[in-house]
């Protein structure tokens, strides 16, 4: 099977996503220059974990593949079409939590520092952690990236501000947003006890299959981005394709 037969976006999935796109093939120049096939080169790293270089040379010379994804990545592209994607408005319930990925040494190094680009040391090696809130069919709404050490606690206010939500769903490292619900099992130690209804409570099993879907690319899976602007993109890229499928 060739490379062409694997490709990921089918032909409604592209008509879906293409307006999104900043140029269009009838501008003058290149920002317009088959997006499609250039989005499916992206694809390709981000589901294979390959190495740019090795790119299949039926999509392009793979610096230059690389040096527009890092352009899309600096401009907001890639979160653009996501936000336009995952804007849906149904948010009775959202689901929260968090994963480690553990990051190659490749990817340390940046100019600004390891803590700066959402890497952390821990006995575990170099890591950076996918904070992901997911709606009720298991979709994912937002995330935020931290160094894999730090904790859950401070990400939880950017992570579903502004969602509108009944119930928010998460462990006991997460707080439960203003006028929401608390969904979340109590310490046995601890006097104050959060309200459990476990009928919805089994629901939060849609996160953790969302985070499997997403770790299915491989880039994701395992972080060689040296930036954190350019792993973001890559975890973008991944969640924009379950909200296609």
């Amino acid at each position: 099977m060739g490379v062409m037969d694997r490709l990921v976006l089918s032909d409604a999935a592209w008509e879906r996503m293409a307006p999104l796109i900043i140029g269009r093939p009838d501008q003058k120049g290149s920002t317009g220059r088959d997006n499609r096939m250039f989005v499916e080169a992206v694809l390709w790293i981000v589901r294979t974990g390959s190495p740019w270089r090795d790119l299949p040379e039926v999509f392009g010379d793979w610096n230059s593949v690389f040096r527009r994804f890092s352009r899309w990545s600096a401009k907001g592209v890639w979160w653009r079409i996501f936000e336009a994607m995952s804007d849906d408005p149904d948010f009775e319930y959202l689901i929260v939590d968090s994963t480690v990925v553990r990051a190659h040494q490749h990817a340390a190094g940046a100019k600004k520092g390891s803590e700066d680009q959402a890497i952390g040391r821990s006995r575990g090696g170099l890591s950076t952690k996918i904070h992901l809130a997911v709606r009720g069919l298991g979709c994912p709404v937002r995330f935020a990236l931290t160094a894999g050490h730090r904790g859950d606690v401070p990400q939880a206010a950017p992570l579903i501000g502004g969602l509108p939500a009944k119930v928010v769903m998460a462990d006991t490292a997460y707080i439960a947003a203003k006028g929401a619900v608390a969904v979340i099992p109590s310490n046995p130690s601890r006097a104050r006890k959060h309200p459990l209804d476990k009928h919805l409570y089994v629901q939060r099993h849609l996160v953790e299959c969302c985070f499997s879907k997403l770790k299915q690319f491989r880039r994701v899976a395992t972080r060689f981005e040296k930036t954190a602007r350019n792993y973001r993109a890559v975890v973008t890229l991944a969640a924009i394709v379950l909200w296609l499928r």
